[in-house]
């Protein structure tokens, strides 16, 4: 580059050295000669950038112009430039050549979206699962196509960390699992999957383990009928006493297992609790739960709350209820006599509304925490065994909390005792008046 601005001064001197040779050859003003020289010069300028403006026009397909100089490394550079933006091009429409026939490979429906929502580009299984009219959908919004009121939602709240549940547009009993992901500039990747089978599967769990439940039921109130009255029957030997309470015990056992069992099917099956307009008065809730607590199993452990009875909430209150039951005899389970175990109802800087259930007892290893929500899954087996523990009591919590949008959070050590937190969004709080909170 330095040589070719050193050929264009170059010739630059050689104009003026001409002018001045004239000059001197011919006489008359040197300003006229000197204006005649810099003119041709200019005139070379000129017909240099009208080949380059017939190149760019002619669209860089042909060879640049030859020239020397400046206007040669200039008509390089331009064509150097278009080699490397032409391979930069088709590498482009190479990636989008493979993701293309990737994604249209793909089981799942896959719809790429602008930041309007409208369809850019889907695959054959995006027709297929969602309804879609081939290339005329095509600039459509996603929206309008695909009515759904949890899809719609979403959109809306742009919420896009989970997926959802949606009916199939195209098939009444088939269900599909919807989730979009942002991308690049303002588009967004979404994939549409079949999950009906699935869907198939969990129903019929759900169902086979509501109907043995509901099975179970009769045949052992029979059963706990019959023994109790053998154990107030003054004529069994006393030898038969402690048979007969073992068999109470577990009969009883069995039953809290299908209640749990059908609490858990109930709450799988009904659609999620909505906020009621008649909030839950919490405080009142948990301190009826606190009596019954007190006088069946609490023994001489000490329980302390700390509630405040002008924060409602909206949801639906047998199933609080049940979350908040399970807590409290969890922590009762796991806390040996003497023990101390605080309940406490307020709300964080946040807005959102905390509940919490901290104990004393053994505590919870952190390689437990993960699975503690999960049917059947137990800490201490034996333990919970004693104590009547059915292992689905977390996992009836864990689901109530689903439907009520909140979240379950757990601080245990070894030894020192454990904090179970419900913590729920602020927009399911309701202020009650000081006549509420009392009536």
């Amino acid at each position: 580059m330095r040589q070719a601005w050193l050929a264009e001064f170059l010739l630059l001197a050689f104009w003026v050295s001409l002018a001045a040779l004239l000059w001197v050859i011919f006489g008359g003003a040197f300003g006229w000669w000197l204006a005649a020289a810099l003119s041709v010069s200019g005139a070379r300028h000129i017909w240099q950038m009208h080949r380059l403006e017939s190149w760019l026009r002619r669209g860089r397909r042909a060879q640049p112009p030859q020239s020397w100089g400046l206007w040669g490394e200039v008509f390089e550079h331009y064509y150097r430039l278009q080699r490397r933006y032409a391979k930069r091009k088709k590498r482009l429409a190479r990636v989008i050549r493979e993701f293309r026939e990737s994604t249209a490979a793909m089981p799942d429906g896959t719809v790429v979206l602008d930041s309007a929502w409208r369809i850019n580009w889907h695959n054959s299984a995006a027709v297929r699962l969602l309804g879609l009219a081939g290339n005329r959908d095509i600039g459509q919004s996603i929206t309008s196509l695909l009515r759904a009121p949890a899809f719609d939602r979403l959109m809306r709240e742009q919420a896009f960390s989970r997926a959802i549940e949606i009916d199939s547009p195209v098939d009444h009993a088939g269900r599909l699992s919807v989730r979009v992901v942002p991308y690049g500039s303002g588009q967004f990747l979404m994939l549409a999957r079949d999950i009906t089978r699935l869907q198939r599967l969990e129903n019929m769990r759900r169902d086979f383990v509501a109907n043995a439940s509901h099975e179970l039921r009769s045949p052992l109130t029979v059963l706990g009928g019959y023994l109790e009255n053998l154990a107030d029957d003054d004529q069994i030997p006393a030898d038969w006493s402690a048979p007969l309470d073992a068999m109470q015990n577990q009969c009883r056992r069995m039953t809290t297992l299908v209640n749990d069992l059908l609490e858990l099917s109930r709450l799988e099956t009904d659609a999620p609790a909505e906020p009621d307009e008649r909030p839950v008065k919490v405080a009142e809730l948990v301190g009826r739960i606190c009596n019954e607590v007190r006088a069946q199993v609490a023994g001489d452990r000490v329980i302390e709350t700390d509630l405040d009875a002008e924060i409602g909430l909206g949801g639906v209150e047998n199933e609080l209820y049940s979350a908040f039951s399970n807590l409290l005899l969890n922590a009762i389970r796991y806390t040996d006599s003497g023990g101390r175990i605080g309940i406490r109802w307020s709300r964080d800087v946040d807005g959102r509304g905390r509940f919490c259930v901290s104990d004393d007892g053994i505590g919870i290893e952190a390689r437990h925490l993960p699975f503690i929500t999960q049917r059947f899954y137990r800490v201490d087996l034996a333990r919970s065994r004693a104590q009547g523990g059915t292992g689905l009591g977390l996992a009836i919590v864990k689901h109530v909390l689903q439907r009520h949008e909140a979240q379950l959070e757990v601080q245990s050590e070894p030894g020192k005792g454990s904090e179970f937190c419900c913590v729920f969004v602020s927009s399911r709080m309701r202020e009650l008046t000081t006549k509420e909170a009392r009536s």
